[in-house]
């Protein structure tokens, strides 16, 4: 099944609801960073949450996400835009432990429990949004139904889950978020909440073979009103040009510094890992440019 996104609303437009899909974009995640098993699931989680809050926006804009749990994988990015364009990566994430007393993945010791969830968005303005919460259990479904509560005010379920592969590759991925609306009935609210107890984990969900369509199904009965449908997946904006950029920045001295000394430069994307090398021919072009615009200024 290929990822993608499910809006939708339900109980007479009383509830609002998203499920996703992610299994390849998780994965090209995790395997672009060569993560091992508890730290792909929390990426995994944390990404999947980020494609559905990118999915809450309008035109060109974007947020990020940073979870701070201060646990071994330190801290998380991930951006994401209404396009269902969504990158992520941790400090480290050669990161596995023995499985937790529930047998799942242990992503909360790996995230840690004593820090903060932070969400900046974009929104094309002056000023940016930016909400903060504390941490409240390092799992990343408890932490980002807190944010949505108490950040923005609305009363929210969300559920993300990710299933790992002997091999490390990503066998399943996805997740929902339900929001409850100002003045919803109460017997919706408490039809809800049964069922999120009662449902089996997303992941083993999206491992049967589940639809997004099919798990909003399973929450929300009969009611839902799918409203739109988007693709999800991996995708980065570095760029040779932007790496150039970012060199030229630094001068002329900088620059003469890296021929002579180094024989070249070369970065790697924190986001994807995409290497660019840039040798002396390609830095003495990029050092004329910087000479020009010195002079100019």
């Amino acid at each position: 099944m290929k990822d993608y996104l499910v809006k939708a609303t339900a109980f007479n437009h009383q509830v609002r609801a998203y499920a996703v899909h992610t299994t390849e974009m998780v994965d090209e995640a995790v395997r672009r960073h060569r993560a091992w098993p508890t730290a792909s699931a929390a990426l995994g989680r944390a990404m999947t949450a980020g494609s559905m809050m990118g999915a809450m926006l309008k035109g060109d804009d974007k947020l990020t996400i940073k979870i701070e749990g201060h646990g071994p994988m330190g801290p998380i990015i991930v951006d994401s835009n209404s396009s269902g364009d969504t990158r992520g990566y941790a400090h480290n994430l050669q990161i596995h432990f023995d499985l937790n007393d529930n047998g799942k993945l242990d992503v909360a010791r790996a995230v840690g429990t004593e820090g903060t969830l932070s969400v900046v968005k974009d929104l094309g303005m002056r000023d940016m949004f930016t909400g903060n919460v504390p941490i409240v259990s390092g799992e990343l479904g408890d932490d980002f139904t807190y944010y949505f509560a108490n950040s923005e005010q609305l009363p929210s379920s969300v559920g993300l889950g990710v299933l790992v592969n002997p091999d490390n590759s990503v066998k399943a991925a996805g997740g929902f978020i339900i929001q409850v609306l100002p003045d919803a009935e109460e017997e919706y609210v408490a039809h809800l909440e049964q069922q999120i107890q009662q449902m089996p984990p997303v992941s083993k969900l999206i491992e049967h073979g589940k639809t997004p369509e099919e798990i909003l199904h399973i929450i929300l009965g009969e009611e839902v009103n799918v409203l739109d449908t988007q693709p999800v997946q991996f995708s980065c904006q570095c760029s040779k040009e932007r790496v150039e950029n970012a060199i030229i920045s630094l001068g002329t001295d900088e620059l003469q510094d890296m021929i002579e000394k180094d024989g070249g430069a070369e970065t790697t994307c924190h986001f994807c890992n995409e290497v660019y090398h840039l040798d002396v021919d390609d830095l003495e072009r990029l050092k004329e440019r910087t000479s020009e615009i010195e002079n100019r200024s």
